[in-house]
């Protein structure tokens, strides 16, 4: 199996299974003398962990870290940061009759196709399980952006047909864990909430919208034609559980307009150059030009429901199944953290891709 590893210089390798002994992840190229605060990373892992409130999936999983290697005296050594975290809560009885099953919108089917064996309890690594080790080397490279004044802040926008409608410039990201699904506006949260109440009562489950913005991000990260640095972000946001959609800065809506709207003009302001607009997104060619990075992520209904669905097993023999196990009625609210660690393991990447080139350090003034 490929595709464990994400990074170039800032490298993260990523291992475990949804109920096996435990998960965790390898960092590479942390620089040496980072102060390296645990009690952040815990607290990461609490934003993301199973078992929170009446919203999500009642697993009961502490999800806390263990710090094995490439830390002393509280700082990074530069040499492989290595985190893990043990399953703690597996029920696999609840998977043995999707042994032989294929749940829909599942990776059941792809598995088997492809490498012609799977681990059916949860999942296996195609569980979300897996975001938990995304959340600790994020909260590591969250650590690392800090240096830099980086500010990266993540809220749920949209739950089924409850939207925000707000500018993020009026919202005040401070209130954004102030309630249970993550939305930094009271009103619009109540809703939320109500919505994801009623489908739980009905067996179903529904998907939302997290919108991420990033504060502070130095001109010049980013490479002008693979490695351009939203088509990293769209990458890294499409590589979590359950996201079929992304969109930065105008997104979709820049197909309806015209280059005289769209086009983000620039003025001197402060004594710096400035746009006037941000249509772009804080990145243009590829390259961050200092405004506000933001961007939208959709994420599908999860899967797994408990009214009835039909589906085949492997021998092609029709079947009925109703999900059983503990499974969030709506993803978005846990997923926040995922979001902005991934944002933070792109953003990590390639500031030291930039530190080379400059040859000069992030850590050291």
């Amino acid at each position: 199996m490929a595709g464990n590893s994400f990074g170039n210089i800032f490298k993260i390798t990523s291992f475990g299974e949804s109920h096996g002994i435990a998960i965790g992840v390898v960092i590479d190229g942390c620089p040496a003398g980072l102060e390296i605060d645990r009690a952040f990373i815990q607290h990461q892992l609490d934003r993301r962990r199973p078992g929170q409130s009446s919203l999500t999936t009642q697993r009961n999983e502490d999800d806390q870290v263990q710090i094995l290697s490439g830390v002393f005296e509280g700082k990074s050594t530069g040499a492989p940061i290595a985190l893990l975290i043990n399953n703690k809560d597996q029920k696999s009885q609840d998977y043995d009759r999707f042994k032989d099953v294929y749940r829909p919108s599942h990776a059941d089917f792809t598995y088997d196709q492809k490498y012609g064996f799977r681990d059916y309890r949860g999942g296996g690594r195609s569980s979300a399980r897996e975001t938990a080790t995304r959340v600790a080397a994020g909260a590591i490279a969250l650590q690392l952006l800090q240096l830099q004044h980086v500010k990266i802040d993540a809220f749920v926008s949209q739950v089924g047909s409850v939207m925000l409608n707000k500018p993020y410039q009026e919202l005040d990201f401070n209130a954004i864990d102030s309630n249970l699904v993550r939305c930094p506006d009271s009103e619009t949260a109540t809703q939320m909430i109500s919505l994801i109440e009623q489908v739980r009562s009905e067996g179903d489950s529904v998907g939302g919208v997290i919108t991420c913005v990033i504060q502070n991000c130095p001109i010049g990260l980013g490479e002008p034609v693979f490695d351009k640095l939203h088509a990293d972000l769209g990458k890294a946001m499409l590589s979590i559980n359950a996201v079929k959609g992304f969109e930065i800065g105008s997104g979709f809506a820049a197909a309806g307009m015209r280059g005289s709207e769209h086009n983000d003009e620039f003025q001197k302001e402060g004594g710096q150059i400035v746009t006037k607009t941000n249509n772009s997104g804080g990145i243009q060619g590829g390259i961050s030009n200092g405004q506000d990075i933001y961007f939208r992520v959709a994420f599908k209904p999860v899967a797994t429901i408990a009214s009835g669905q039909n589906t085949v097993d492997k021998s092609g023999k029709e079947t009925t199944l109703e999900g059983k196990g503990r499974h969030d009625p709506c993803v978005v609210p846990r997923a926040v953290p995922i979001v902005e660690a991934m944002a933070a393991l792109v953003l990590a990447d390639h500031l030291l891709r930039s530190v080379v080139s400059r040859q000069s350090s992030v850590v050291r003034p």
